[in-house]
Order: C-alpha cells, then sequence, then structure tokens
C-alpha cells in the first residue's frame, strides 16, 4: 500500500463506543463486544447497524473495549489523518488483548473496505480485516475468530463495478450496500423493541442516549469528483426506499430521539434510482410527522442539485429546519471544473440569496479545499472574496493531499506541501473571523434549542436549528433560578452573546413550559 498506510503514531484513545454497561451491574456476560465508531454520521448508521445484527446473534453490547471479548473498530478512510486515527485506534485496541478481556480486534468500515488485505498485511495487531461483505454475518466471522479462526481478509475492488450502471435498474441490487437491511417483512413475530408497530423491520441499536440520531437515506455516490475516492469504496448511488426509512424514523421516535439527522453521501440525489427525482421532497415530511420527532434536518448537499421544489421543501416543511449543508469545495470556476464540479461565486452567492429569501435565519455550512492542483494565487483570493460574501455559519477548511486512486493524483500544477499548508493557514484565519461575525449578526434572535448536556454552572448547552450536529457550534441557555431543564428538551431562548462560533442565549420567559419536555 505504501504511502496509504499513515505511519503508526500513537493518539488518545478518543472515540465513540457501544452499549452500555449499566444493564449488567455484576458481570459481563460471555460473548461481549464493543463497537468503536470512527469518522461520519453514516458511520454512526452503520454501527448502530451492526449492532443490531450482533445483539439478535446474541452478543452483548458493552461500552468498554477493555471489557469485551472482542473489540470491533469501524475505521474512516475519507483522508490522511482519518487513515491516522484509524490505525492508532485498531493500535490501541490491540493492547488491551494484553491488559484487558479482550481476545482479538477486529477492523471494519472505510478503511478496511478500502485497502483490506493491504491493510491487514501492515497491521498484523489486527485479528481480521473485514469489508462491507461481511457485514450481514459479521456475528459468524466474531464466533470463528474466538474459536480461533482467521477469516479471510477483504480484497478490495471497486464497488461502483457491483451495481447497474442506470440508476433505474439498481433496487436489485440493494444487498451490496453497507450493513444492508434485510427485506422488508412482518413485524409480528419480532420481539419487542426491534420493530415500530408497522413496516419493514428495523435491524438497529441505539448506541448512546443522545437526543438526536444519523437516519441514512441513501448510501453511495454517482459524481466524480476527482480528488474523493469515496465512489469507488461505497459503491455507486443507492435510496433507501421511503417505507424503510420511515418505519426507522418512527422506531428512532420510539427510542427518545427528537431530531433526525438525514444522511448520505449525496442526499440531493436521493430518488433518481427510485425514479422520482423529487421523492426526497415527498418524504421530508412523512418523516418529520414521525412520532416524538420535534425536528429534522438533511446534510451534504450538492449546490448543483438544489431544485427549487427542493428548497421550497426545506424552507417551509414543518419539523424540518431550515439547515444547509451545501458542499461548495471552491468558489474559483477553474478550481471546480479541475475538480469535476459545477457552479462558482456568482451561481453560489446566487444560491444562498434564494435560500435567505425565503428563510433569513437559515444556518448554511460548507467545506472547502484548498491547494488543489493547479489552484493559483488569484483563485485564493476569489474563494476568499466568496466567504466574505456568502455569510456562512460554519466552513471546514481543508488543505489538498492526493488520495489513492483519484483522478487529482495524476493532475499536473502539484503545490508543494509547504504553500498548501500556508493557503490553509490564510483562508483558515479568515473563515474564523467570519463565522465569528456572522454568530455576532445572530444576537437577538430567538431560537430553539435542543438540550444535548447540563452544565455544572446550572445553563443546558445544546444546538439550535442552524447548527448541525458536532461539527457546528452549540448554543449556551442561561437559565433564571429556579427553572429546569433536562436532555432532549427543546428550549425557546434569545441570544445574548456569542463566543466564536459559539452563541450564549438567555431562556425566554414562557419558553421551557411551551416548548421544552422538561419545564420551569
Amino acid at each position: 500500500m505504501g504511502a496509504a498506510v499513515p505511519p503508526r503514531e500513537r493518539r488518545g484513545y478518543a472515540s465513540r463506543t457501544g452499549g452500555s454497561r449499566d444493564a449488567y451491574p455484576y458481570q459481563v456476560p460471555p460473548r461481549s463486544v464493543a463497537l468503536i465508531t470512527l469518522g461520519c454520521a453514516r458511520n454512526d448508521v452503520d454501527s448502530e447497524e451492526l449492532a443490531g445484527r450482533l445483539s439478535d446473534a446474541g452478543w452483548t453490547l458493552v461500552d468498554d473495549a477493555g471489557e469485551a471479548d472482542v473489540a470491533v473498530v469501524n475505521t474512516c478512510g475519507f483522508i490522511e489523518q482519518a487513515k491516522k486515527d484509524s490505525i492508532d485506534t485498531v493500535l490501541q485496541a490491540a493492547d488491551l488483548k494484553e491488559t484487558g478481556r479482550t481476545q482479538a480486534v477486529v477492523a471494519v468500515g472505510c478503511l478496511a473496505e478500502r485497502y483490506g488485505t493491504q491493510l491487514a498485511e501492515e497491521l498484523p495487531e489486527a485479528d481480521a480485516v473485514l469489508g462491507f461483505d461481511s457485514y450481514s454475518d459479521l456475528a459468524g466471522h466474531l464466533d470463528g475468530i474466538l474459536r480461533g479462526e482467521r477469516p479471510a481478509s477483504h480484497v478490495p475492488r471497486d464497488r461502483r463495478s457491483l451495481l447497474p450502471l442506470a440508476p433505474a435498474e439498481r433496487q436489485r441490487g440493494r444487498s451490496t450496500r453497507p450493513a444492508a437491511q434485510p427485506p422488508a417483512e412482518a413485524v409480528a413475530d419480532l420481539p419487542e423493541g426491534i420493530a415500530p408497530a408497522s413496516g419493514p423491520r428495523v435491524v438497529r441499536r441505539r448506541l448512546d442516549g443522545r437526543p438526536w440520531a444519523p437516519l441514512k437515506i441513501a448510501s453511495g455516490c454517482d459524481r466524480r469528483c476527482t480528488f474523493c475516492a469515496i465512489p469507488a469504496f461505497r459503491g455507486s448511488f443507492l435510496s433507501r426506499p421511503a417505507e424503510e426509512v420511515l418505519a426507522e424514523a418512527h422506531w428512532l421516535g420510539e427510542q427518545g430521539v427528537k431530531e433526525l439527522f438525514l444522511v448520505s453521501e449525496n442526499t440531493t440525489s436521493y430518488g433518481k434510482d427510485l425514479g422520482n427525482v423529487r421523492a426526497l421532497e415527498a418524504l421530508l415530511p412523512q418523516v418529520a410527522a414521525a412520532p416524538g420527532v420535534e425536528r429534522v434536518r438533511v446534510s451534504y448537499l450538492q449546490p448543483a442539485e438544489v431544485r427549487p421544489g427542493l428548497l421550497e421543501a426545506l424552507t417551509s416543511t414543518p419539523g424540518v429546519v431550515p439547515y444547509f449543508d451545501l458542499s461548495f469545495q471552491h468558489s474559483a470556476p477553474q478550481v471546480l471544473r479541475r475538480m469535476r464540479r459545477f457552479g462558482g461565486t456568482e451561481p453560489f452567492l446566487g444560491l444562498l440569496e434564494q435560500v435567505r429569501a425565503r428563510a433569513p435565519l437559515a444556518g448554511v455550512r460548507s467545506n472547502v479545499i484548498v491547494g488543489f492542483p493547479g489552484e493559483t494565487e488569484d483563485d485564493v483570493a476569489e474563494l476568499c472574496s466568496f466567504l466574505e460574501q456568502a455569510r456562512l455559519d460554519v466552513v471546514g477548511v481543508f488543505g489538498y493531499s492526493d488520495e489513492d486512486g483519484t483522478e487529482a493524483e495524476h493532475l499536473d500544477g502539484h503545490l508543494p506541501e509547504h504553500e498548501v499548508a500556508a493557503r490553509v493557514q490564510h483562508v483558515g484565519r479568515l473563515v474564523e473571523e467570519l463565522v465569528a461575525q456572522r454568530a455576532e449578526e445572530r444576537l437577538g434572535e430567538r431560537l430553539q434549542v435542543l438540550v444535548e448536556s447540563l452544565e455544572e454552572d446550572g445553563s443546558a448547552l445544546g444546538r439550535a436549528d442552524h447548527q448541525g450536529p458536532e461539527v457546528d457550534g452549540t448554543t449556551r441557555v442561561r437559565l433564571p433560578a429556579g427553572a429546569r431543564a433536562a436532555v432532549g428538551d427543546l428550549l425557546a431562548a434569545e441570544v445574548v452573546g456569542s463566543e466564536g462560533v459559539d452563541l450564549v442565549a438567555d431562556l425566554l420567559p414562557a419558553g421551557a413550559a411551551s416548548v421544552a419536555g422538561g419545564g420551569a
């Protein structure tokens, strides 16, 4: 694999783990497993589907890898830093075989799918490296590993070849997607708590107590961005049928989830393989109507695919927050063309104008790549000008680096690493200032804040409609004396200050009583 596998650097063991030890206060039963999840919200869903399969097969889910017979690391293989973090986490888990209960460590997820046998050769500490095709019988593979067997490592392949080229013909091959759900079936004979009252079976277990949850509506991508390897290891775009999505939305509402975060590699393409390019517009009000669900947000929108009807649905559907996760990547047209993307400064600003004409307080976030091969100083200046005009709430700034198997790897005009780093620093400083200014513009706004934790100072920490999970900042709601709140409450509050991208708000006088489950 050469340079594809980063050096082994030991880092902190900061990852999300699954299960709950509280259910087993005296001892951990046999055949226990800990799921350690790295990467994006799509990986979170994969882990919870794997947890459902393992639980159904008799495995006990625990949250501490040191108290599990097997630690399963759901890796990320998107960019260089994510690869390093994944390898370090596997090594950290492998150390537990010397100090804890752990007998085996298994690598799954995007890094395992992308590199397979090559990863296994360079990471012998892992007892198995399994790809997406192993997910349907992961329990059987883990059983075999505990018996001393070593399953064959995944052999990488271009997963785009597994589905027909024509989107309309792909539904027959749905089992090729990661952690694919079983076919729709009657639910009368399923154990209590596994499925909603009607609809397809939901194979999923919550791995945390958060009041929000990602809900995958599709997987894969048909775009051919020159810098991105995701389509090759995630496959072609494939929508989940609406009945599956709705069944899972109802199930998540029954589990106490207040916010659903619709995720995929390219959400704006939802339905094109179902014969309905407006399927997302029809799906949104149905998902928002799921009992217990208070709000819905949509992730990863391709600017070139935001149709007028979808824009209207995202800004006017009750329960759907006006939140726009727009994948701009750059704004200089010549850079975008070399990326095999569409748009530019003017059309992007025009799209933002349409968004704000319908929803003036809409949240907008994006990511940009600087230092792309052939990028000039004038291109960087145009990007900076766009960012100054766009007034985005959050911007992630990434420096370009080659990804194995991508077209950009072979483009001319590669910049020296020190120049890429300098441009990242330059644009990053500008973004830090701009998003802080955007946060200040929200002073005086009235927000609905979903409480995610309670702070020691008595305030409630959460997210407003314009703030997506984990990466878009938070809102701290100061509660007056005698007021109380609980995780999962929706609080009405008014913004009184900002701290960088984060906001400070005061609870409105009638807010706790009118919109929060906990009350005042």
